[in-house]
């Protein structure tokens, strides 16, 4: 017998489910999801060096995986749940894995809200948020983050920083009663990951010498793929948030697309104006930039205001990461892919403008009875959007640095690998390795062995010593002395080949 059978009061359609709202709420949830796993999974990848391809994946599946499970135990409630203590700061803390929990109508008690599908998919749309969130932070700390001090980091940060930033703003806290608008995440999803990467990356520390001189990006095919599922899945990450398939929805995903095409294209003209070549990477950058800043605006907003979104996230973004992050003393912090830039630059600068442009319209679309922004006579919508905006730095700030310092000085983890493992990257780290292309599947242009790279190669050497055979110096047979593999083949210093 299932508990259908044996609970009169569930039934398989209860009269306060709308099957379009939750099919909707689910779809978008799935496409939040694709753009954590693969979509940033492959652009990382795809950025950083080949030997740090596979650490960078696993980051991103990793941090998808544990928040869900924090997220279930402990997590949604104190994010959406009632409201802990006498400071509406966060949600008390539990479980929500009962059938009976995951059944029931979904309901933000702190935020008064009551949403006709099941609250299990609620808990499951707003995972996805919080995964992504995690995942982004770790584009400042690629190329050196110890593992496992990001196997300690996720839960903790998730704990102390997100949800009390979720709550804070959507759950029903005190910046939700202030009336501080962020539309789908603008402030606790970007402002949020791009502070906490960039305080992130002055606690690990710098990448290696030779990997911040030369950090060219492998395989930029995977980054534009990455790009293409980050863009159409950012239709859920803004569709998905008035938590039902409303009118809202349709214009938060036009305006989505029309701020983030703007922006693509303004960061490639100044590309071609400053750099006198348009590149394909800084191009995503005005992708990303694009889709960041117009999230807190989305469906707020009329169609001309998001161009004008789109045309300074696409022009502030691009002056803040090529001018001023080339300054010395900005780039003594590493944050690797420039987090900083893209997600709280932008994500500051989306929460500013949808103080100027958000619409009364717009905000009654999305159930709220917030008499618009400045354009509409309510000048104060600015300055809550900068006092929102100052309280997710300051929470950011201070939490990243408390859980970096735990993990650091209290559990005694390194922050950072050490420079053996960064010399060699993922083989020394994982044992495995992203690319293998040659032959058989080996790792190297030899034909027979599985040879790695060790750091213990010296320059006099003509190959590199193999890790999967000490003392073997690849291009050089083991049978065949001092011989080389050409000599050993029947090959003579000309080329030619020698025949008995």
């Amino acid at each position: 017998m299932t508990d259908v059978d044996t609970n009169p009061d569930v039934s398989t359609t209860p009269p306060w489910l709308i099957q379009g709202d939750e099919a909707w709420q689910l779809t978008a949830a799935t496409l939040v999801a694709l753009q954590s796993i693969p979509g940033l999974a492959i652009i990382y990848a795809g950025m950083v060096k080949k030997k740090w391809a596979i650490n960078s994946m696993f980051m991103v599946f990793y941090a998808f995986a544990m928040v869900l499970i924090c997220w279930v135990i402990w997590g949604y409630r104190m994010a959406f749940g009632n409201q802990w203590g006498k400071f509406p700061l966060v949600g008390a803390p539990g479980p929500v894995l009962s059938m009976d929990w995951e059944l029931r109508q979904a309901v933000l008690p702190a935020a008064g809200l009551t949403l006709n599908y099941p609250l299990s998919a609620m808990v499951y749309f707003q995972f996805v948020f919080a995964a992504i969130t995690l995942v982004l932070t770790a584009g400042a700390f690629l190329g050196r983050m110890n593992f496992v001090a990001w196997m300690v980091y996720v839960p903790l940060w998730l704990t102390f920083s997100y949800c009390v930033g979720a709550f804070s703003i959507w759950g029903g806290g005190f910046l939700y009663t202030m009336g501080v608008l962020d539309y789908s995440g603008g402030y606790v999803i970007h402002l949020s990951s791009g502070t906490a990467g960039f305080v992130g990356a002055w606690w690990i520390g710098p990448r290696i010498k030779r990997d911040l001189d030369n950090f060219t990006p492998n395989n930029v095919l995977l980054v534009m793929t990455g790009a293409g599922i980050l863009w159409c899945g950012w239709n859920g990450f803004n569709g998905g948030d008035p938590y039902m398939a409303s009118p809202d929805a349709g214009a938060a995903v036009l305006n989505t697309n029309l701020c983030t095409a703007v922006s693509f294209l303004v960061w490639t003209g100044l590309d071609y104006a400053y750099f006198k070549k348009p590149s394909i990477i800084g191009a995503v950058q005005g992708e990303i930039t694009g889709l960041v800043a117009i999230t807190p605006a989305a469906g707020y907003v009329a169609g001309w205001g998001a161009i004008v979104i789109g045309i300074c996230s696409g022009a502030i973004p691009w002056m803040s990461m090529n001018i001023l992050g080339r300054q010395n003393w900005f780039k003594s912090v590493d944050d690797t892919l420039g987090v900083v830039h893209t997600h709280m630059v932008a994500g500051a600068l989306g929460g500013f403008l949808t103080g100027l442009f958000a619409t009364v319209d717009g905000c009654a679309a999305f159930g709220l009875t917030n008499p618009g922004g400045a354009i509409a006579g309510n000048g104060r919508q600015v300055w809550l959007q900068i006092v929102g905006a100052l309280f997710i730095i300051a929470l950011n700030v201070f939490m990243t640095s408390l859980v970096m310092a735990f993990i650091k000085y209290v559990l005694r983890i390194p922050l950072r690998m050490s420079d053996e493992h960064l010399i060699v990257g993922d083989d020394a780290v994982h044992g495995e390795e992203a690319y293998a292309l040659f032959f058989e599947g080996q790792r190297s242009h030899v034909a027979e062995g599985d040879y790695g790279r060790s750091p213990l190669s010296r320059d006099d050497q003509s190959g590199v010593i193999g890790s999967s055979h000490p003392g073997m110096i690849v291009g050089k047979s083991p049978q065949s002395g001092n011989k080389s593999s050409d000599e050993e083949m029947g090959i003579g210093k000309d080329g030619v080949e020698k025949r008995d």
